[in-house]
């Protein structure tokens, strides 16, 4: 007997629901991207393309992207259509010194490397990545100049240069009889012909022109006594020889350039800028005081700034220094001269009140400079007596070389020693022109016999030579060079 099988009802419409109702959760989680896209199961897990869709992430600025070919150090993340693309904001870059090469270079290069995945780096070729970067930084250090840090200005040699001088000597209508050697009768050139170079630097040339554009609407201004001045007369007439129309540089007062003034200002029109001298033999106070017999006495008052100081504040550049009246007979003897408050030393060290002169020097320096003035001191320059000194019959007649071995090449003056432990403990940054022992070589700098303009048949006077000033042209040239450059170094 055949049996007929039939499904009932009440089993169908369970299993019809349950298909239903997984068909609705299928639907579902299909679409759940569109209502929220950063669930973690639709996030992207790619291990080599750890990077989501750039429409999701569009805040993503400072990341580090690797790969294994390369690494880009902290890219920024920029939308650029559909596409992702990374910028490496490296378009400016400093050296140790903080003044921007001229050519910008990465500080951390990237080194693109292609190689197969069966492929290795080698330790070696790191080795010469960091070598050639090596190279790199000191061709720029020869090429800039990294003031006190990358090159010691002030270490170096006298190197023969038959391009200078950089002006001609009676070329310059600001040099006073005192340092016109040639024009006093010098005959020999072979002094005007020594360039100052750095062992480890090339300063750059001397240019004019580019100095002026520096100075354009400032004042510079040299403070100190006549070996000041003759660094000024040497600046100016530096900058006087580029002058295409040497009519619009003038001293405003119409003064002549004479040792007996103490102030000057030449104006350089075409550029709104001054160049100043202001004499100050000690850049504290010089007085005087009625003694008990009723005469006057010079006194040197070491805790009080020079009057001239008001003129100082004004100025955007200054140049200072102070060292050779230090030696005259009153000053080195120290006796009834040195003043603090109103007490009079019946005798005082000479060294101790020049400390003390510039700790004033230097606590008024802290208090009225501020951080858009440049303040140089150019150290103490080097005198060549033999036989005495300046006032007994010490020369230096007939020198034409400069020296070139000996003790007095490495001579340091205690007063350096002393401005250097001054300026270490000042707050503001003052730039040394350490200039001591560059001149120490040069015994042909000086005038000498050739400090007075003789004619005719009178005799040249041997009984008070000058060994301590420089003829212009001469070694002065190579102090305003060291300015110059400190000013293309600042501004590159």
């Amino acid at each position: 007997m055949a049996t007929t099988l039939t499904r009932t009802p009440h089993k169908t419409l369970p299993i019809i629901f349950l298909l239903l109702l997984f068909l609705i959760i299928t639907l579902f989680l299909y679409n759940k991207p569109t209502l929220n896209p950063h669930l973690s199961i639709y996030t992207s897990t790619d291990p080599y393309n750890p990077l989501p869709d750039p429409q999701f992430l569009p805040s993503i600025s400072n990341s580090t992207v690797s790969n294994s070919n390369s690494t880009v150090k902290s890219p920024f993340l920029e939308t650029k259509s559909n596409n992702l693309e990374l910028v490496n904001d490296d378009s400016v870059s400093k050296n140790e010194t903080g003044f921007v090469e001229s050519d910008p270079v990465d500080e951390n290069p990237v080194v693109e490397t292609n190689f197969n995945e069966s492929e290795s780096v080698k330790d070696d070729d790191d080795d010469s990545v960091v070598e050639k970067s090596r190279v790199l930084d000191e061709e720029l250090v020869k090429k800039s100049v990294e003031w006190g840090r990358g090159c010691n200005m002030h270490s170096g040699k006298w190197v023969r240069d038959d391009g200078y001088p950089v002006y001609k000597p009676g070329s310059c209508p600001f040099v006073d009889e005192a340092f016109e050697c040639q024009g006093n009768g010098r005959s020999d050139e072979g002094y005007m012909k020594w360039r100052w170079q750095p062992d480890q630097c090339q300063l750059p040339r001397f240019n004019a022109t580019d100095f002026l554009v520096k100075l354009r609407g400032k004042r510079l201004m040299l403070v100190g006594d006549s070996m000041n001045r003759n660094q000024y007369e040497s600046l100016l007439c530096m900058l006087y020889e580029s002058l295409p129309n040497k009519s619009k540089m003038y001293e405003i007062h119409g003064y002549k350039i004479t040792k007996g003034r103490g102030y000057f200002v030449f104006k350089f029109e075409d550029y709104n800028c001054t160049v100043e001298f202001v004499r100050s033999h000690f850049l504290v106070r010089e007085g005087t005081r009625i003694n008990g017999q009723g005469n006057s006495n010079p006194t040197l008052a070491i805790d009080v700034i020079d009057k001239s100081a008001r003129r100082w504040k004004r100025a955007d550049i200054l140049v200072f220094n102070t060292g050779h009246w230090w030696v005259h007979g009153k000053t080195s003897r120290g006796k009834n001269y040195f003043k603090e408050g109103d007490f009079v030393y019946p005798k005082f060290d000479a060294a101790e009140a020049f400390r003390r002169a510039l700790k004033t020097w230097g606590k008024w320096i802290d208090k009225n400079m501020n951080q858009e003035q440049l303040v140089f001191y150019r150290g103490y320059s080097s005198a060549h007596f033999r036989g005495g000194e300046w006032d007994s019959g010490g020369t230096c007649h007939g020198e034409t070389e400069p020296i070139k071995k000996g003790s007095i090449i490495e001579t340091y003056p205690p007063k350096m020693k002393i401005i250097e432990e001054v300026i270490q403990e000042m707050r503001f940054s003052v730039v040394l022109l350490n200039v001591t022992r560059s001149t120490n070589f040069r015994k042909d700098g000086h005038p000498s016999v050739y400090g007075k303009n003789v004619t005719g048949l009178k005799k040249v006077s041997t009984k008070r030579e000058d060994c301590s000033h420089w003829c212009l042209p001469g070694v002065p040239d190579a102090w305003n060079e060291l300015i110059y450059a400190t000013l293309a170094a600042q501004t590159n």
